[in-house]
């Protein structure tokens, strides 16, 4: 039975597209079983449509109970019995009900490498600080700002030339197989969490 996935989107959806096209090749071992996202009509859920992924959108109203939305959305996503609840490009925070359910077994991307550069703007934070190394880490959520356990990291080496939006643009060809790669690997591999450490069973 393939390693079940939700992916969770906000946006475009080029990461989502790259797990797409990965589990159309051989030895993947992932099927995304649904995409959702807090606004509706964007790209991403395209991209799910055209390749025959079931969707769903879980707008947050303003003013909304906050609360109430987390707990609407972690039944939704339960609703497709995920293995896994991938965040690729997600904008919104989840809450606590989210991460009881679905704790250990969500993971997100951030461009930058954790534990520098937290939040909105890892690539612009880490141009201006003068970094000469930055990346993108793939981690587990947890009730912080992209502070969970650290899956796996990859380097892009930070230009004389580079703009936020030329450095960002390479992290994310970098993060987009990061992602894959990660997924693959939890989809193939028994792991296991040892402090602040994944510990793989292979």
């Amino acid at each position: 039975m393939a390693f079940r996935v939700v992916v969770l989107v906000s946006g475009s959806g080029t990461l989502l597209q790259s797990l797409i096209d990965a589990q159309a090749t051989a030895g993947f071992g992932a099927r995304i079983v649904a995409v959702g996202s807090d606004r509706s009509g964007i790209e991403g859920l395209e991209r799910a449509d055209r390749a025959a992924i079931p969707t769903f959108s879980h707008p947050l109203a303003k003013g909304a109970d906050r609360a109430q939305w987390d707990r609407q959305l972690t039944d939704l996503v339960a609703g497709y019995q995920p293995d896994l609840v991938v965040l690729a490009g997600f904008m919104k925070l989840v809450g606590s009900a989210f991460l009881e359910r679905f704790g250990g077994r969500i993971i997100n991307s951030h461009p930058a490498l954790l534990p520098s550069f937290p939040g909105m703007h890892g690539a612009r934070d880490a141009l201006e600080y003068g970094v000469r190394i930055t990346g993108s880490t793939v981690f587990l959520v947890d009730e912080g700002v992209d502070s969970g356990v650290i899956l796996d990291q990859a380097a892009v080496e930070v230009r004389d030339d580079d703009t936020a939006d030329t450095l960002h643009e390479r992290i994310k060809v970098t993060e987009r197989e990061l992602l894959v790669r990660v997924v693959q690997r939890l989809a193939g591999h028994p792991w296991r969490i040892d402090g602040r450490k994944v510990r793989w069973d292979d």
